[in-house]
Parts: C-alpha cells; sequence; structure tokens
C-alpha cells in the first residue's frame, strides 16, 4: 500500500513539474544592453515620451499607449530602454534602440502578464510633417506630430502584423508613487526575472515601477535576506532536496544551494540595496517585515544605506513597514528610534501613535476618503497595498486620493497614471 502511495505522490510531482514547463513565457528577445543611448539624444527621447492613440494594432493592444524611457546604471555607463504600457491585460512593451541602424530604430518585444502571450517587435521612430510620414530628425515645428510603427509578431512567428503610434499629449505630470509587489514582480507572472531577486530589482522601472517593496526575512545565523514565503518551495526555488522553513537554515547553505526559479541566487538585504542605489533610478523602498524578532540587523542596514543614498546624491526613500502587531511591537523594543523611518499598515490611531510618516491600509478596505484625507492633512503620504485588480487601479487613480500603489502590475499601475487627464 505504501508503495501505491509513493507512486503517486511520484506521478502527481511528475504532472506538476510538466505543468510548470507547459506553462512559460521566455523572452523572444536578446537584448544588446550597449551603454548609452546611440541616436536616441536625451531631446528625443523627452519628445517621445507620452501619450498615443493605437490605430495599426488596437485589436491587440488597446486604443491608446503611454511611453516612458528609463535607464540602468553599471558604474559611469548608463543604459536606456524603452517602455510602452497598454492597458491591456497587464501588457507592456521592452524596448532598446538599434544602435546599428541609421534612423530610429527600435528592438525589443511585447508581453501580457495575464497568459503567455508574447512577440517581437521592431519600430520606427518618424513624423507626419505637412501630411506626409518622414523620417524624425529630432526636431518638430508646430503642426509635426510624432509617429512610430512598424510591426509585431505573435509568439514565435516573424514580426509582421502592424503596429502604428501616434503622439497625443504629454504624460500626467502628478507625483504619483507606483510601487512593484516583491521587488518588481511575483515569480508566478513568469517574469524573466525571480521576485525578490537582484535580476528584478533592475528590471523593475521598466516594468512602470517607481519604487519597489521587498520582503525581509533571517536566516538560521541573523542574516536579513529577501525572500517572502516561509517556506522553501517549489513555486520560488529550483528542486534542491531542501525543505521547511527558510529560518532553518544558515546564509551559507541558502547560498550554497538553493537557486531561486530562474536561477539566482536568494539576495541579502545589502545587496538589494545597493543594487538600488547602484544600479538604478527607483526613489522609494518599503522593507516588508515578514520576520518576528529583533530589528536592530535591519535597522542598522537601512540607516547604512540611507547614508549611502545621501552621498550618492540619490532621492531615494528607505522605510521599514510594520504590518503586524508583532512587527509593532519590534520596533518599539528598539532603543534609538532616530533615523528610522517607518510606514505602517494598520489603523490610523496605532500610525499617528507610532510616529510613522506613511501609512498604507489594504485595498480591500476601499478608497477610505475620509480617513486618507485627514491623514494627508497631518502632514503623512498615504499609498495603498496590494491592488492588482485593473479596474480598480483605474478608479484609485482617477480618484487623486492615495499618494502611490503597490502592486504586483505595475505596469497596469504605470498605464492608468501616466494616460489619466
Amino acid at each position: 500500500m505504501r508503495s501505491v502511495i509513493y507512486c503517486l505522490i511520484s506521478l502527481v510531482i511528475i504532472l506538476a513539474d510538466g505543468c510548470r514547463r507547459s506553462y512559460e513565457a521566455p523572452v523572444p528577445y536578446n537584448f544588446a544592453n550597449k551603454p548609452g543611448a546611440g541616436h536616441f539624444t536625451a531631446s528625443v527621447r523627452q519628445a517621445m515620451e507620452g501619450v498615443y492613440t493605437v490605430t495599426d494594432g488596437a485589436i491587440q493592444f488597446g486604443d491608446q499607449v503611454a511611453l516612458k524611457w528609463t535607464y540602468i546604471l553599471d558604474g559611469a555607463d548608463t543604459t536606456h530602454y524603452l517602455s510602452i504600457f497598454t492597458g491591456t491585460d497587464a501588457g507592456y512593451f521592452n524596448l532598446e534602440g538599434d544602435s546599428s541602424a541609421d534612423t530610429l530604430v527600435l528592438n525589443g518585444y511585447w508581453r501580457k502578464l495575464v497568459n503567455t502571450d508574447t512577440g517581437l517587435t521592431r519600430l520606427n521612430v518618424r513624423m507626419k510633417h505637412e501630411g506626409k510620414i518622414q523620417p524624425y530628425t529630432g526636431r518638430l515645428v508646430t503642426g509635426d506630430t510624432l509617429v512610430i510603427d512598424g510591426v509585431y509578431g505573435v509568439a514565435g512567428t516573424d514580426p509582421v502584423q502592424k503596429l502604428t503610434l501616434t503622439y497625443q499629449r504629454p504624460l500626467n505630470p502628478r507625483p504619483f508613487a507606483i510601487m512593484a509587489h516583491r521587488s518588481g514582480g511575483r515569480t508566478s507572472d513568469l517574469l524573466p526575472a525571480s521576485e525578490n531577486s537582484l535580476e528584478i530589482i533592475k528590471l523593475a522601472s521598466r516594468l512602470g515601477a517607481t519604487g519597489i517593496e521587498i520582503d525581509v526575512r533571517y536566516t538560521k545565523d541573523g542574516v536579513p535576506i529577501l525572500y517572502h514565503d516561509n517556506t522553501l518551495n517549489l513555486r520560488l526555488i529550483q528542486k534542491n532536496g531542501l525543505t521547511g522553513p527558510i529560518e532553518d537554515y544558515t546564509y551559507q547553505q541558502l547560498n550554497t544551494f538553493v537557486r531561486l526559479i530562474n536561477g539566482e541566487k536568494i539576495p541579502t538585504l545589502e545587496e538589494a540595496l545597493e543594487t538600488v542605489i547602484s544600479n538604478t533610478t527607483l526613489s522609494f523602498v518599503w522593507l516588508d517585515t515578514k520576520y518576528i524578532g529583533p530589528m536592530e540587523k535591519v535597522q542598522a542596514i537601512q540607516r547604512k544605506f540611507r547614508e549611502r543614498a545621501i552621498l550618492a546624491r540619490r532621492n531615494l526613500r528607505i522605510v521599514i513597514g510594520l504590518p503586524s502587531t508583532d512587527a509593532v511591537d519590534s520596533y518599539e523594543a528598539l532603543t534609538d528610534k532616530a533615523n528610522t523611518p517607518i510606514l505602517c499598515e494598520l489603523d490610523t490611531a496605532t500610525t499617528l501613535s507610532l510616529g510613522a510618516r506613511i501609512w498604507a491600509p489594504r485595498w480591500t478596505l476601499g478608497p477610505q476618503v475620509q480617513e486618507v484625507q485627514a491623514m494627508k492633512a497631518a502632514g503623512l503620504t498615504v499609498f495603498v497595498w496590494t491592488l492588482d485588480e485593473p479596474k480598480f487601479i483605474q478608479e484609485f487613480v482617477r480618484q487623486n486620493n492615495f499618494d502611490g500603489i503597490l502592486s504586483n502590475y505595475s505596469s497596469v499601475v504605470a498605464y492608468y497614471h501616466y494616460t489619466e487627464q
């Protein structure tokens, strides 16, 4: 009987592995990641950012999209990328300039996060001058309109389907925090990097984020690391024989034997914050307290990297999130709370009593207009979490009540924020 049970369990595991392999969304394009911007000078990039109407391709990507440039730092090198947020099926484009072309050409791919749909894209930046489409040389006169057109493919097919985007207006300039859950996005959404990895942190801005939330736990020997779940499991890591609470393992054991789904190592909190400062333009980091216990080590790291950000002349806020009464107790047990910015997810009274400068209620509690306005009148910033449903994202953005949204779909938040009039 026992052997039969083992056989059944093995069969379930095999079937599960088979399902995992069938649900993949590999990036169909190899980025050159070449430093600089090539023909896409600062003035060209600035002119390109905005809200565009979609004609050819509207069935696939919707009637309008938002274009936003971002960049990644590597020492003295800066590499630029263009993102297009579609608002349809949590869709986005990730593109880079083609330095080999004589004109303004973009190559990359598109992806929809609600499924595995993806494909190659090749676009040209042109302009309509006196009713005629011609190459854009970096200068527009009154009456000229930018037109970005080209082709896209579906799945493994060649990009032959037409896509035409026509500039309509600038992006919504209102300040708003677009925060990506789990350092950039969930592993379950089949992103090209695992959640809570250094690689997803570098990708976050290209997915629409201006800030990130990261999950902090302690190893057995007290090293703060990034990891969401309570246990080592096949949702987040590659199969290696280790199971159980992550707190049962030392950092050396995790670093040696454990790899995240896409092959990355589990990073330390220090590695994550160093990546934010050295490689990204992110302006906010929310340290989500997943552990129960003393907070001194996380506080020390927070202070260290706040100072690093100041020295690097970075406009970066690093705050410790307090999602539970246990986390509040750990914070209150600190002997020195100076220079320790916090964010409270509990009720308004608790938030005010702690002296927190940020209140972050759950989105399922609703708009809470009176409470939000009262907290903002008291000088607090108010975020809402974790909001993934597009119609509610659109509603919350339009209400202009909150200062930011934490979401697994930062590309959707980016779309509704940038296209809001």
